[in-house]
C-alpha cells in the first residue's frame, strides 16, 4: 500500500488549507482508522485528528473547532480541512492509515502505513 499526501504550503495566519492523503495498492483493502499527525522542528510527533470506520472522530485540543477530518472511501482518500491557521500549526503533516487487506476476497491481515509528509507553514 502506498500513501500519497498533498495540499501543504505556505499560508498566512487565519488562512485555510486542505490536506489530502490517498491510498493505492494492488491488494483490495478497507480502512479501519485514518489519522493525521504532525511534527514540528524539535518537537514530538503529535496526533492531530483521526477518523474511524464507524465515523467517530478524535481531535487534539489545540485544533478542535478549527480542523475537520473527513474520508472518501470511493477515492480511498482522507482529508484534513484546516481553518483559522496559526503559526503554531506549522509542521510536517503525516497521514497514517490502519487498514485490513484482502487476498482472494478474504481478510488476510491488518497493518498501518505512513504517507511521506507534507509541509504546512503558517507565517505572515
Amino acid at each position: 500500500v502506498q500513501l500519497q499526501a498533498s495540499g501543504g504550503g505556505l499560508v498566512q495566519p487565519g488562512g485555510s488549507l486542505r490536506l489530502s492523503c490517498t491510498a493505492s495498492s494492488t491488494y483490495m483493502f478497507s480502512f479501519n482508522i485514518m489519522t493525521w499527525f504532525r511534527q514540528a522542528p524539535g518537537k514530538q510527533r503529535e496526533l492531530v485528528a483521526s477518523v474511524a470506520l464507524n465515523g467517530s472522530t478524535n481531535y487534539a485540543e489545540s485544533v478542535k473547532g478549527r480542523f475537520a477530518i473527513s474520508k472518501d472511501y470511493a477515492r480511498n482518500t482522507v482529508y484534513l480541512q484546516m481553518s483559522s491557521l496559526k503559526p503554531e500549526d506549522t509542521a510536517v503533516y503525516l497521514c497514517n492509515i490502519d487498514l485490513t487487506y484482502y487476498i482472494n476476497n478474504q481478510p488476510a491481515g491488518r497493518k498501518d502505513f505512513w504517507g511521506q509528509g507534507t509541509q504546512v507553514t503558517v507565517s505572515s
